[in-house]
């Protein structure tokens, strides 16, 4: 008997919208299932080398939250690629400035490194506010 895969266009035409709402939920668990389901993970068709996700949609990001002394001592380091040209930013402005930036790196960090991680991440969509602008997609609620 010979194993079948599912093509890239039998997983297009079965993508899904999930959404999710961020409220009081812990960054490092929320980006895990998110992670979990951009990649296909929660389908029995799931298929390491193609693209079998699913979209999600994040609502409420600015009320996600840290656990522990993170909010403080959780550092983000970039580089503006000068000599010593190093920069760091604390968890808690970043979460301030830009709330968003935060859910993303933490789900990019558990996507491949790849232009597969980078289509997949590319199905996340995130928002400040509970409102989004995807409501003809249908989302179903997604439980973390």
């Amino acid at each position: 008997m010979k194993t079948s895969f599912p093509t890239n266009e039998e997983a297009l035409a079965n993508r899904k919208w999930f959404a999710v709402d961020g409220t009081d939920k812990v960054v490092g668990r929320l980006a895990s299932k998110i992670a979990q389901v951009l990649r296909g993970k929660h389908n029995p068709a799931y298929t390491p080398h193609n693209d079998s996700g699913d979209f999600v949609i994040v609502t409420n990001v600015d009320k996600i939250t840290f656990t522990g002394n993170k909010n403080s001592q959780k550092k983000y380091f970039r580089h503006t690629g000068y000599i010593g040209g190093i920069k760091e930013t604390s968890a808690a402005s970043l979460l301030d400035e830009k709330p968003e930036e935060v859910l993303r790196k933490a789900v990019k960090g558990m996507l491949p490194k790849t232009s597969l991680g980078r289509a997949q991440l590319a199905k996340l969509k995130m928002y400040s506010g509970a409102e989004h602008p995807h409501a003809a997609q249908q989302p179903e609620d997604l439980s973390v």
